[in-house]
């Protein structure tokens, strides 16, 4: 399909997402303002702003009232607004994901998994393990928890997105993330896998998943180096 026969938001969109690849804008600068580019694109300001809101979306670039539009940063970050998935914020970064270490058991759930799924004592759950990160940089270890009245039984390929898994073999559509972040020291455990010192910061993502019907899904616990994770959120005061 040639790029003129395209909806004119789209055609929009993809000039876009030209854009914010060329050296001139990448890590954080700031776009021309709407004005100049619908003249540019001889378009509406309005076509123009519904694909600089799906880009927004996409944690691609960040708009401030009475600053203008910018190219997000290239950093590990999590959005508190409009949650992602570990691969997804890779995905929208443009980071290729290394799978360091993968351990997949049956075992008794942690306390707070157990409360999580409101399943009795010594219940045994699935649990996954993985060490990820960028290519020769492992950055997060990973365990998950899994609510043991979901069908994952630990055959699947984890080497694709756990969502995905979820989603396309067994239906299950993820929605709502309670999430917990904290500091701490790394102990000998976490400073091994992280390939930094015992000691040194870290950051710990606490994250209680559930479905679209309010069932709990999984409770993932990840340690990150301090040094590769940055957590934004914004909050929009009510008016009073």
């Amino acid at each position: 399909m040639g790029y003129k026969k395209l909806p004119l938001h789209k055609q929009a969109e993809l000039y876009l997402r030209r854009l914010i690849e060329q050296e001139e804008f990448r890590d954080g600068k700031l776009l021309p303002n709407e004005i100049e580019l619908s003249e540019q694109l001889e378009m509406s300001r309005n076509t123009l702003r519904q694909a600089i809101n799906t880009l927004v979306s996409e944690g691609l670039l960040i708009r401030k009232r009475g600053v203008g539009t910018r190219v997000a940063e290239k950093n590990i970050y999590s959005e508190a607004t409009n949650w992602l998935s570990f691969s997804q914020e890779m995905k929208v970064l443009g980071v290729e994901i290394e799978n360091f270490e993968l351990h997949i058991s049956k075992q008794i759930p942690s306390e707070e998994a157990r409360f999580f799924f409101s399943i009795p004592e010594n219940t045994k759950v699935l649990r996954i393990e993985r060490l990820r990160g960028k290519v020769n940089f492992p950055f997060v270890y990973f365990v998950s928890e899994f609510n043991p009245e979901i069908p994952l039984n630990g055959t699947e390929n984890f080497n694709r997105p756990l969502y995905e898994i979820l989603r396309n073999d067994y239906h299950i559509v993820v929605k709502t993330s309670r999430e917990e972040i904290s500091a701490a020291p790394a102990n000998n455990f976490i400073a091994s896998k992280l390939e930094i010192e015992t000691g040194d910061p870290i950051l710990i993502r606490k994250r209680a998943v559930s479905d679209a019907d309010g069932l709990p899904i999984e409770y993932n616990i990840g340690w990150y180096r301090a040094d590769s994770f940055t957590y934004k959120i914004e909050s929009v005061r009510n008016s009073i």
